[in-house]
């Protein structure tokens, strides 16, 4: 929907110029107007920014940051409130008058009547900057899964906040000092998982919580105001798999309904599987009209454009499709850093902003389809997981750890080899469901990912591997650690930036808080069952769909990376990984980076995906290092 900013300066050296720069470099989330308000409060300058993306109640009464004066109450809020319309006549009851239409002023005023503890009656994506000056606070927020994102950074009597990293940078007094130790979880996951961020000092706010900011002190506390493990604590549902289909289709239809809710135009991405087409089939059921956008590719391995087209013209969507070439695609690198300005190593990334691009010409809001694999076992590592855990949890945890530190000390990996006995030795001392899923899951281990950095590291913990839920199944923990780190802090970044890049707002359907706890409460074998993922889903969808239509192996939403950086980019490659460029950057170590590449330019055994990983970041590196 939007992009926000601003500081809170205990040493009064910010003003509005500065504000102004932070949130101009977040034009392309919000081109249609822009707001300042600079609030004074004792000893403290404080600057709220705001550019909108009109959404919701077009009109000026929808204009950011928006103020109830006589509370001394300021909002900045990025996102959207689907059941805002239904909190606004609970608030009409108790008294309030509105003077617009939007969910802005709704958050405002629920503020007003129930305190932070508002929170809880929302139902939507929100990143939320908000100041209490009567009460001395302030308190950023964001919502349940991570769908909109919110950075701070704090240091030296200063707080800065910001909807992505180059809103922060724009102000003067924000370090942009590289945090290794962060950079070591990037060479891991191919992303950073949050609260961690790639510079010192500077955090992604955990989904699910607030921060407290003391105005008078400058002191912070976080606070928890959801968990996800709290989902799972819901009784189990009582009824045969046939109910649960039919409560799914229920619960389906309003989480879809909502999302739908819009003053401008509505499309739905559309790759042809099980979840896109779901959104798409219960949408249309009603006999709506409804738009629906795929991006095709040459290469067949990476093209669901025919599924998609098939399964558009027997729900009868107004479809298009857009093929894109490879110099299109490969074109898109070069605004890598523009787009995510922290590392980021997923390159699905790419074909998600073409979409995006091309649905922008004709909506301003797009359905995505995240989050059914995590909800419903749909990933295939899920059963790979559960196979490998079960051969290793039959040695003793310290013995496997044991052995697995001998090996390594006898066979030294060479950088970009399996070094799956640093892998092992981690296993070995994980406590677990979730931490185990987590290390078997990951590209490298931390020891492989430290040696290519220079300056040593430490492990920093992870929310996901310290889930704990009231359940001995260890398929709902992958489930669950997916949830809480893949699917935020991969996934819906990935979806935030590439669409937001567009001035296109990205809408995620399968993510209403009330399709989790229903999942959370489904027996596992309504999920996963004989070695089929999302089983309840797919039955659900061929109500409306043929199986036959449907059934077909699981495609990623990549490009050819490996292809591109022996062609097209064999030049950028070769520059960005030179002795030369490794020794001036000062980051990695060049024996190791020498190592890797030299395996990978004579086609030697090495996993590509860290290569990928490697020449993602040089691309950020090169602007924002």
């Amino acid at each position: 929907m939007c992009g926000f900013a601003g500081f809170a300066d205990w040493k009064q050296q910010s003003n509005e110029d500065v504000l102004r720069k932070m949130t101009g470099t977040l034009h392309h989330r919000g081109p249609d107007d822009s707001g300042f308000a600079g609030l004074s409060f004792p000893g403290l300058q404080m600057g709220m920014g705001f550019r909108r993306l009109s959404i919701i109640d077009l009109s000026p009464g929808g204009h950011q940051p928006m103020e109830e004066a006589d509370a001394g109450v300021t909002l900045t809020f990025n996102g959207e409130i689907y059941n805002y319309l239904e909190i606004r006549k609970e608030l009409e009851l108790l008294g309030h008058s509105f003077r617009s239409h939007s969910d802005t002023e709704v958050i405002l005023k629920s503020y007003l009547q129930w305190g932070i503890g508002c929170l809880s009656r929302f139902n939507g994506m929100f990143a939320i900057a908000l100041s209490d000056l009567k009460r001395g606070k302030l308190y950023l927020i964001r919502d349940r899964v991570g769908i909109k994102p919110l950075y701070y950074a704090q240091a030296d009597r200063l707080l800065l906040w910001g909807s992505e990293l180059k809103a922060l940078r724009a102000h003067p007094g924000f370090s942009a000092q590289l945090n290794p130790d962060a950079l070591s979880l990037y060479f891991q996951f191919g992303y950073i998982p949050a609260p961690h961020c790639i510079y010192r000092n500077t955090f992604k706010l955990d989904p699910g919580h607030y921060l407290e900011v003391d105005l008078h002190s400058g002191s912070t506390a976080l606070h928890c105001w959801w968990s996800l493990q709290s989902a799972y604590q819901a009784q189990p549902f009582p009824g045969s798999y046939e109910e649960a289909q039919d409560s799914l289709q229920s619960l389906l239809r309003s989480a879809f309904q909502y999302r739908m809710i819009a003053d401008v135009p509505v499309g739905v991405f559309l790759s042809g599987g099980y979840d896109s087409t779901a959104v798409a089939a219960i949408l249309r059921e009603g006999g709506q009209p409804l738009q629906t956008f795929t991006i095709g590719f040459e290469e067949k391995a990476y093209n669901e454009s025919i599924h998609a087209e098939a399964v558009a013209r027997h729900l009868g969507t107004h479809h298009e499709n857009l093929y894109c070439t490879p110099a299109e695609a490969s074109g898109l690198l070069s605004e890598w850093a523009d787009i995510y300005d922290e590392p980021f190593g997923d390159t699905s990334g790419i074909p998600t902003t073409l979409v995006s691009r091309m649905a922008r010409k004709k909506v301003t809001v797009a359905l995505s389809a995240d989050g059914g694999d995590e909800l419903f076992g749909g990933y295939p590592r899920f059963l790979h997981a559960q196979k490998r855990m079960a051969q290793l949890d039959k040695w003793p945890a310290g013995l496997l750890s044991g052995l697995a530190e001998v090996m390594l000390r006898l066979n030294s990996a060479a950088a970009g080899t399996d070094d799956k006995w640093a892998k092992l030795a981690e296993y070995g001392k994980a406590r677990g469901w979730s931490e185990k899923y987590l290390i078997v899951s990951k590209a490298m281990s931390s020891a492989e990912a430290g040696r290519l950095l220079k300056e040593s590291t430490v492990t920093l913990p992870l929310a996901a591997s310290m889930l704990k839920l009231p359940t001995r199944d260890p398929f709902a923990h992958f489930m669950a650690a997916d949830y809480r780190q893949y699917l935020s802090d991969d996934i819906m970044q990935k979806v935030d930036r590439a669409s937001m890049h567009c001035s296109l707002e990205g809408r995620e359907p399968f993510l209403d808080y009330r399709i989790l706890e229903f999942a959370a409460s489904l027996p596992m074998e309504f999920k996963i069952y004989e070695g089929r993922g999302k089983r309840i889903l797919k039955d659900l969808v061929h109500r409306y769909v043929p199986a036959d239509l449907m059934e077909r192996p699981k495609m990623g939403f990549g490009i050819p990376l490996e292809r591109w950086l022996r062609n097209e980019y064999r030049g950028e490659w070769e520059r960005i990984s030179s002795p030369e460029f490794i020794k001036r950057q000062n980051v990695f170590n060049p024996e190791t980076i020498s190592e890797m590449k030299e395996r990978f330019e004579n086609s030697r055994p090495i996993d590509l995906q860290r290569i990928g990983f490697f020449f993602l970041f040089q691309l950020w590196w090169e602007k924002w290092g």
